[in-house]
């Protein structure tokens, strides 16, 4: 296989204005905590907070062309929101390989986004297949 365990795949992500209004385009979550920078500020938060499931798209391009095959397929995966991402922080991503299961073409990844200042914003793991 071509994967073993403790692989290391680094990513770096910026959560720009395009991607930021992206989102609210497509999924219309236009919620006051993501929109409204008075709104945010009034819940303790430093400005708008981006939307967690961006770091789901991010996951998937890491899935879809961040991994030396293309013959992938998400099976699960989990993720903790630990602290909040606002608009154009610069994110490193990290994903290990902590399981190769050979008999059912299955690798399970464990993985967490850190911003500039190397605070985690997220954690979790995530399980592909591998198609034949």
């Amino acid at each position: 296989m071509m994967f073993k365990v403790d692989d290391v795949f680094l990513e770096n992500f910026i959560v720009s204005n395009e991607i930021y209004n992206g989102f609210i385009t497509l999924f219309k979550d236009q919620n006051p905590l993501h929109t409204e920078i008075q709104f945010a500020q009034s819940k303790g938060f430093l400005s708008e907070v981006m939307h967690g499931n961006i770091l789901n798209g991010f996951l998937s391009y890491f899935i879809g062309e961040g991994l030396p095959t293309k013959n992938v397929i998400i099976h699960s995966q989990e993720i903790q929101y630990k602290n909040p991402v606002y608009r154009n922080d610069s994110l490193q991503f990290k994903a290990i390989v902590i399981g190769v299961y050979d008999s059912v073409n299955a690798v399970e990844f464990k993985f967490d986004f850190k911003n500039s200042s190397d605070k985690t914003v997220a954690k979790g793991k995530i399980q592909i297949g591998l198609l034949l």
